[in-house]
């Protein structure tokens, strides 16, 4: 009898492939070889939030969802250099519209589906209040220092930053982010345990794995890391295209990037929330969050600063209102420890309307 492995089989054959697919000439059959590339790179994603979870699991809340979201992050800014150092029109604007894009994400989609689903299976949720309103204080300063004070500069024209400004916000961005992981971490970690939880957190449902298991685990992560770096530079431009021959803004680029990047983190997120584990799936969104533009953003800045590319950061009028809306909205649904199916409908309400919004300006 075959001794069951302590891994499942996918997660680590996929990333194999991936490398053996990256390195034989796939371009040259064709549509079908970028198609196999397109998989291989969205199973790598997979294979690398699941060892990212094995990891978390075995050092608990609130470092799992930590470690989960600095992956995730991780491979959100490989995806945003590679298409910007490909060079082309827009590249200016994707860092902009990728992490715009991840934060109404995360914002309303990824939580507006916890909370209805939550709502909809025990009615009402609770959740720690202390540690949601130290993620949002953080996640609100950072979103207007980045996305929304560059339209109101006067150093130069239009919504950028100068070199000197972009390295300061690139510096508070990343002041900002750390003293939040310091908050989460060290000094005040109970304000991201679930109510009523001990400080061993939430991840008692289930024996966590070995030691040995999440060391192979975190080698597996970074060669999954490894090969979505280089797949994503050997797709930039299949993306770039794909977009462009469909008559799509050329946003949709950073929609796409965002969506790739979190879906697997949003599962988590929703398992999470149907097993009454809501606390999880707000460390989740919300560290994500603060994540992509704590950290994408002093990311790009540098590579801007290298490589001396011009990137645009302010959004449009109607992104400030959507982003407003969004925090809002999100400010208020988690503002007593409880929530209910009516947040959730609300906010994927203006989810709706920002994707819409996107096709018909």
């Amino acid at each position: 009898m075959l001794k069951k492995l302590p891994l499942p089989l996918w997660t680590i054959a996929l990333p194999i492939l991936a490398w053996l697919a990256y390195f034989l000439p796939l371009e040259s059959i064709g549509s079908f070889g970028t198609g196999l590339l397109v998989v291989f790179l969205i199973g790598s994603v997979l294979a690398a939030v699941h060892h990212a979870e094995v990891v978390a699991h075995k050092v608990g809340e609130p470092f799992g969802t930590l470690i989960l979201a600095l992956a995730v992050t991780t491979i959100e800014v490989a995806l945003i250099v590679s298409l910007m150092l490909t060079g082309g029109p827009g590249t200016e604007e994707l860092a902009r519209d990728t992490v715009f894009a991840a934060v109404m994400i995360i914002l309303t989609g990824m939580i507006g589906i916890c909370l209805l689903a939550g709502g909809v299976k025990f009615r009402q949720q609770r959740f720690s209040l202390d540690g949601v309103k130290a993620a949002l204080v953080a996640l609100t300063a950072i979103l207007t220092l980045t996305l929304v004070l560059p339209n109101y500069t006067t150093s130069i024209t239009g919504p950028t930053y100068s070199n000197a400004q972009l390295i300061f916000v690139a510096i508070i961005s990343l002041i900002l982010y750390g003293t939040f992981v310091l908050v989460q971490t060290v000094r005040h970690r109970d304000f991201f345990l679930p109510p009523g939880n001990d400080d061993k957190g939430i991840e008692t449902h289930a024996e966590p794995p070995t030691k040995g298991v999440a060391l192979s685990s975190g080698l597996l992560l970074l060669v999954c890391l490894g090969i979505v770096v280089l797949l994503a530079k050997s797709l930039a431009p299949d993306i770039e295209n794909a977009v462009i021959s469909a008559g799509a803004p050329k946003m949709l680029v950073g929609v796409i990037i965002a969506a790739v990047v979190l879906l697997p983190e949003g599962l988590a997120a929703y398992n999470a929330a149907r097993k009454n584990r809501l606390q999880t799936s707000l460390n989740l969104a919300l560290g994500s969050a603060l994540a992509t533009i704590g950290l994408t953003i002093p990311a790009v800045s540098i590579v801007s600063l290298v490589s001396g590319l011009t990137i645009t950061l302010g959004i449009d009028t109607k992104s400030v209102t959507l982003l407003l809306l969004s925090l809002f909205t999100v400010m208020l649904s988690l503002g007593s420890g409880r929530t209910n199916i009516l947040q959730g409908v609300v906010l994927l309400t203006i989810f709706a309307a920002y994707l819409f919004t996107i096709v018909a300006p």
